[in-house]
């Protein structure tokens, strides 16, 4: 009989242009990565499927404890990308207690998409939320590629494998 593990993931830390926010992002959305799907029907098919066609838009969305000057000023200018980094430590569980602790690290290339507005409250902090246009993202846990995706270079990769290596062939890429 196989002993039982649950893996647990608690907190994290934001990096923005590889400036720590060590308790200053109180929430963070990666995004997505949603394939872009395509209906297919024809004379013949009894049913109608579908096939991938290439990826999503990916969004990202980072809550902020407060206002933090650096990150308007970065929120500021929709046409400056921005290197975002999240890292958070795994942690697998079993009946004897914690027994391995793993980084988990997110990699972002992005643009703010939005200049916060800020929501006032009677004796209350204030709440800030950043929405991001995300052009690359990778996740990686205990080193190891999970997905990677860069919309500006064709890259879908998925646990290191360029799952688009025949497409980028036949393009002459």
């Amino acid at each position: 009989m196989s002993k039982l593990q649950v893996n647990k993931l608690y907190n994290a830390n934001v990096y923005v242009n590889g400036i720590s926010f060590l308790g200053r992002a109180e929430e963070v959305t990666l995004p997505q990565v949603k394939a872009k799907m395509v209906e297919h029907k024809g004379l013949g098919m009894f049913g109608v499927i579908e096939t991938a066609a290439g990826i999503e838009k990916m969004d990202a969305k980072i809550k902020w404890g407060s206002l933090y000057p650096e990150v308007l000023t970065e929120a500021a200018n929709p046409y400056k990308a921005v290197s975002i980094q999240v890292r958070a430590s795994l942690e697998t569980h079993d009946s004897t207690g914690r027994v391995d602790e793993v980084p988990v690290v997110a990699f972002m290339t992005a643009q703010f998409r939005n200049f916060p507005g800020l929501g006032f409250k009677h004796q209350d902090n204030v709440e800030v939320e950043t929405e991001l246009s995300v052009s690359y993202y990778k996740l990686q846990v205990d080193g190891k590629d999970i997905i990677e995706a860069d919309a500006f270079a064709n890259i879908w990769k998925v646990e290191g494998e360029d799952i688009l290596a025949t497409y980028k062939a036949n393009l002459g890429a």
